[in-house]
């Protein structure tokens, strides 16, 4: 593929491996070729993050979910998606292509290479066993970021696709370079590990691995300056540097270099310092009270300010941040301090400020979340609402702000956590590390979540919210199957009482309650958890997900709905997105509304985290729905990923009602699974 790199293996489309008359080229820039010929793509974004998107998916996707996918507010997303259709034939050539049926959408990849896919099928049995040969042809495939440049603004669902799948071939890239850099010749594995530290500046394995290199090929004075930039690095980061001075005498002592010149890299300030003090700490936030830019001038009070106070309060009470309290930000605001000014005074790490103005019955709020330390904007936005109730109206834009700020704020930590040497990490750092494997729900990050929020209660033991995600990690054990199911729901059960002593006004302590109970088969008893969580929080997206988890299954389907619907407003982009959509299909199939819940169901199996439990929703949806080509598509593709799978393992790990559980038996008696 890319530069002429032969790859390896031949991709899950049966692409030949010479000859492929047409070839779609995903890792960096999009590009398509046909016969060898590289064709010009159209200049509409759409058009082309379709051509991707049909590329990765492994089913046939629904026009409904293709709409909702690139077009938040069109005005005919029907019609702006037919159109979308028409241009793709054109570039993918004769034949039938593109297939549509029932409604929905798929790419025909018989004899089409993509390279996507298949470096995900060369590394699919583990990069270990990869000849080197192979991982030199597959790093070669690499020409910059998955769909690099492919941002489109406004299609927020096709933004956290792209995300994840940017992140999923970035961990490969990273790979791939470790496995050069260990097993190539030195002045090769030089060029990797140049290439795997500009991916991974705080990884102390990389620069450990170039000091040594470096010194054994005598290029001791790169080999200091490396050291130079990599503590400051460090230090700028507030990372320990010590390990990077023991990386730099082992190397020099290996080389047999006199021990002595070591003391030329000592950095200034740096010899005698004292190791930081490991505090217990949250991620720290300021909000600026927001200017009423239509407001006559003068006076306190009013809307604007009535606003700041609703989002001081509501992100307090999540518990997981520490927010400086409105009387002080007030009084710096009647100071004339400025947001950036207050931040620094304050020494917070993200700041919030904002304005709001009329504009004819519409109230009209912008945001900004800033990382205060860098001046960074990291989040804004620009919230409309029409003025029906202004009391309403401010609680809904309120509601939107904090849950987003919230999210952002745990996405930006969970990828910074990453980036740094586990060893390391303080509390809260281990606590977001755990996230950032948590939300990947394969066994393998399963448990090495579990190992980071052990760490994180073995350095803070008041720490609630890591001992919630401990809990979550043993929920994940008993739900998938993982582990014995009776020590699994124990250890659930325990770890979430651990959390709830830690901070019993924490909502994530009782929602780590409310899972725990409900696999304990306490149904009533884990509602009420759960509605205590967002009674402590309302803009807790968690709780009311895990009330919709819970109610679809046995209970009022109507609640599970809304509850479901509530989340994913709070939380358009979580990590759990595909159980809010899951949740929802349930309901739905519980109050016998099939086609529905099937449209539901398969959008929750198109996100990239799905298991294997909402694949096999959307194929009994489907199947109750009459859908059998596409339910049977699903089943296929479940047996491919766990051939052992079962309708026993489904209900072994929910719990409906018993008229819930016959329809979901009868959709999948219709396909073969019953």
């Amino acid at each position: 593929m890319g530069a002429g790199v032969e790859m390896p293996v031949k991709s899950g489309s049966s692409a030949k491996r010479d000859g492929a008359a047409l070839e779609v080229r995903l890792l960096g820039p999009l590009s398509v070729c046909r016969d060898g010929v590289t064709v010009e793509l159209p200049p509409s974004r759409k058009v082309r993050a379709l051509i991707a998107y049909l590329a990765m998916a492994p089913h046939a996707a629904p026009r409904s979910h293709l709409c909702e996918l690139l077009w938040d507010t069109p005005d005919d997303p029907r019609a702006e998606l037919r159109w979308c259709l028409s241009r793709m034939r054109s570039i993918l050539g004769p034949g039938q292509r593109l297939v549509s049926q029932d409604d929905t959408v798929r790419l025909d990849l018989t004899g089409c290479r993509v390279d996507a896919l298949e470096l995900v099928d060369a590394v699919r049995g583990g990069f270990a066993d990869l000849a080197i040969e192979q991982c030199r042809a597959l790093a070669a495939v690499y020409s910059g970021d998955f769909l690099q440049g492919m941002e489109i603004d406004g299609s927020s669902q096709f933004a956290a696709w792209l995300t994840a799948q940017r992140h999923r071939f970035l961990d490969h890239r990273v790979e791939l370079l470790q496995q050069l850099a260990t097993r190539a010749p030195d002045d090769e594995a030089l060029q990797h590990l140049e290439a795997w530290r500009e991916l991974a500046p705080y990884d102390l394995k990389v620069h450990q691995l170039l000091l040594g290199g470096l010194v054994r090929r005598g290029r001791v004075r790169e080999a200091e300056e490396h050291l130079h930039a990599a503590v400051r690095l460090f230090e700028d980061e507030g990372l320990d540097s010590a390990p990077l001075h023991t990386a730099w005498l082992a190397a020099r002592s290996a080389s047999a270099l006199p021990a002595a010149s070591a003391a030329t890299v000592v950095i200034e300030g740096t010899a005698d310092r004292e190791r930081p003090v490991v505090e217990h700490r949250r991620a720290s936030i300021a909000v600026m009270p927001f200017e009423n830019l239509t407001a006559p001038s003068g006076g306190p009070g009013g809307p604007a300010e009535a606003l700041a106070y609703d989002v001081i309060t509501r992100l307090a009470k999540l518990r997981s941040l520490f927010v400086i309290a409105q009387g002080t930000m007030f009084a710096l605001k009647a100071r004339g301090v400025g947001s950036e000014e207050a931040g620094r005074l304050l020494g917070v790490d993200y700041v919030i400020s904002g304005s709001l103005r009329h504009d004819g019955d519409q109230l009209i709020v912008t945001v900004e979340l800033v990382e205060a330390r860098a001046a960074r904007i990291v989040w804004a936005e620009v919230l409309k609402q029409r003025q029906h109730d202004a009391l309403l109206v401010l609680e809904e834009i309120g509601n939107r702000i904090v849950a987003s700020i919230a999210s952002e704020i745990e996405a930006l930590e969970r990828n910074r956590a990453v980036l740094k040497p586990p060893s390391s990490l303080d509390a809260w750092e281990s606590h977001h590390r755990g996230l950032w494997h948590m939300y990947r729900f394969s066994r393998p990050d399963n448990e090495q979540a579990r190992h980071f929020f052990d760490a994180a209660v073995r350095l803070d033991p008041t720490f609630s919210r890591a001992y919630a995600g401990l809990s979550f990690t043993h929920f994940q054990g008993a739900f998938q199957g993982w582990e014995e199911r009776t020590a699994a729901v124990n250890r659930a059960f325990e770890t979430a009482g651990q959390s709830l002593m830690a901070d019993d006004r924490d909502p994530a302590a009782h929602w780590a309650m409310g899972r725990a109970l409900w696999l304990r088969g306490q149904q009533e008893q884990s509602v009420g958890e759960l509605e205590q969580a967002v009674d402590l929080s309302p803009n807790f997206a968690l709780g009311h997900y895990t009330l919709a988890f819970v109610l679809s299954q046995a209970g009022d389907a109507g609640a599970a709905i809304d509850a479901s619907d509530m989340s994913r407003s709070l939380s358009p982009y979580d990590p759990l997105l595909f159980g809010m959509l899951g949740s929802r299909a349930m309901a739905l199939v519980r109050l016998g509304r099939f086609e529905e819940a099937a449209s539901w169901a398969v959008q929750a199996a198109a996100r990239p985290n799905a298991h294997v439990h909402i694949r096999a929703i959307a194929a009994f949806s489907l199947a109750l729905a009459g859908s059998l080509e596409a339910a049977r598509s699903y089943a296929a593709t479940i047996r491919q990923s766990d051939p052992r799978y079962s309708v026993a393992d489904f209900f072994s790990a929910f719990r409906f009602d018993a008229e819930g559980e016959a329809m979901f038996r009868r959709g999948a008696r219709r396909i073969g699974m019953g």
